[in-house]
């Protein structure tokens, strides 16, 4: 285990976190709100920390996937720890644990949380909040991949232990250069989102708010309403196709840029996900005609719930809360599956649906036809036995999180649709349930245990599952 080098990236995550607050900072001295100075004092503590581990240089720059995951994993629990900071200190969410669950839920996209009167926070916290969503979305470690230099592999290790997804490809030879072209295009997208929402009339700060939670498919929001609160089909348009286009797989977008347009019509994670989006509104929107009495109203919801839940935003415009339990139902179903790996969003990912559904297809073939060769194939590429072996065995532990959670929550006061929605959202990274938990709601009733429990589920199920496991396990740590 190389220690110095694991160090080291701590420190640059601190850093980067002292920079990331400084935005917020200007928030705060633009409103000229008082509560600026909690995000000050976090800014000094990371450079604090941060300086010394990075002032020196480690002689070994390689560390191989084991120290990659375990770096991954306590970099986003040092994140998400000091980010809670300004919080607390300011006395807005005065609870550690609520405060951690925050801004844990802010760092993971999932857009959880524990207030009750959002708009009662001064406009610099309700900046930092959405901003973590934005962070996240790409990952902090992809964005220092474009800064330190690192020797062998040590990139695509780091790559592979925080980007989503069961494969993780290289769209140039460098991966340094790969970091940099997604970041580009994930701030481009940024840009064209809050353009659009202020063609529409939105704020500017509402603008960027709400687009720093679209892209990094987030779901906090300024408004105690929710998207409901402007009540404009021109916004929820926008905020729609810009959830669906964040749960597409990047590397898709940088197929287009250098025209390689037969590579994306070929995709069959991409048909996949449309095709799930499309068949969810349709069913959605036959099951709520006798609630709305309207076509319009009925696309206009349904569309953009499928979306929101899809992508694992977790924005609302209607409490489906009170639709039939049919769409319920269903909307949970696509909590489980998720957006596109190589994505922003959260879930399980139409590919790993996808790849199972083969795998069980060409399995039942076998036995039809023993003496039969039957291979598994994505895209036109047959998947190595690894492959099938890592999403079958990510199966095993994520239904293995699932349940142990679900048994954990089953010690709070709550009844059995709570706890079970509140699970799939958190592990998921979506962010409303249904009931107690549902888009009109909030988790601040549960107990500081469960809150704690879920705070694990995000971070479980942003990073999926391995790289904390390997964190805790007691055989990363050995020198040999």
């Amino acid at each position: 285990m190389n220690y110095s080098i694991i160090f080291y990236i701590i420190g640059w995550i601190l850093n980067l976190e002292a920079a990331f607050m400084l935005p917020s900072c200007l928030v705060a001295l633009i409103y000229q709100e008082s509560s600026g100075w909690s995000l000050v004092a976090a800014v000094l503590l990371c450079l604090l920390i941060g300086l010394p581990l990075v002032i020196r240089k480690p002689k070994n720059r390689v560390f191989y996937l084991r120290e990659g995951f375990a770096t991954t994993a306590l970099c986003w629990i040092v994140l998400s720890c000091v980010g809670a900071l300004p919080f607390v200190l300011s006395g807005y969410i005065p609870n550690p644990v609520d405060a951690l669950f925050e801004t844990v839920s802010g760092f993971t996209t999932t857009g959880a949380s524990i207030l009750t009167d959002v708009e009662a926070l001064p406009h610099c916290l309700l900046f930092w909040r959405s901003f973590t969503h934005w962070i996240g979305g790409m990952g902090v470690l992809v964005f220092l991949l474009t800064l330190i230099p690192l020797a062998g592999g040590s990139h695509m290790n780091l790559m592979k232990a925080e980007s989503p997804g069961p494969s993780v490809t290289r769209l140039v030879p460098k991966v340094k250069s790969t970091a940099k072209i997604l970041y580009m295009i994930y701030m481009v997208l940024t840009i064209i989102e809050i353009l659009l929402l202020l063609f529409g009339g939105m704020p500017l700060f509402d603008s960027i708010t709400l687009s720093l939670g679209t892209a990094g498919t987030g779901g906090f929001g300024i408004k105690n309403d929710g998207l409901s609160y402007y009540n404009s089909p021109y916004l929820d348009g926008v905020v729609t196709v810009t959830m669906l286009l964040f749960g597409v797989n990047f590397t898709l977008y940088y197929y287009m840029l250098i025209r390689r347009f037969r590579e994306v019509r070929k995709n069959t994670e991409l048909r996949v996900y449309f095709s799930i989006v499309a068949i969810s509104t349709a069913l959605i929107m036959l099951n709520i005609r006798p609630i709305y009495h309207s076509v319009g109203k009925c696309f206009r919801y349904a569309v953009f719930q499928v979306a929101s839940i899809i992508t694992s935003t977790g924005f609302a415009t209607a409490d489906y809360n009170q639709w039939p339990l049919f769409s319920q139902m269903l909307l949970i179903l696509l909590m489980l599956i998720g957006a596109c790996g190589g994505s922003t969003g959260g879930g399980f990912k139409v590919q790993r649906c996808v790849i199972l559904w083969k795998s069980g297809s060409a399995a039942m073939r076998k036995m039809v036809h023993p003496n039969s060769v039957n291979q598994v194939k994505s895209d036109d590429k047959i998947l190595r036995p690894e492959a099938l072996h890592h999403v079958w065995s990510y199966l095993i532990l994520y239904l293995g999180v699932l349940l142990a959670s679900f048994l954990l929550l089953s010690l709070d006061d709550m009844d059995f649709g709570t706890a079970i929605s509140a699970v799939i959202t958190c592990t998921n990274n979506i962010g409303p349930g249904i009931n107690s938990v549902g888009p009109m709601e909030n988790f601040s009733f549960l107990s500081d245990f469960s809150k704690a429990v879920l705070s694990a589920d995000m971070l479980l199920g942003r990073l999926e599952i391995f790289p904390i496991l390997v964190l805790f396990s007691r055989h990363t740590w050995r020198r040999n």
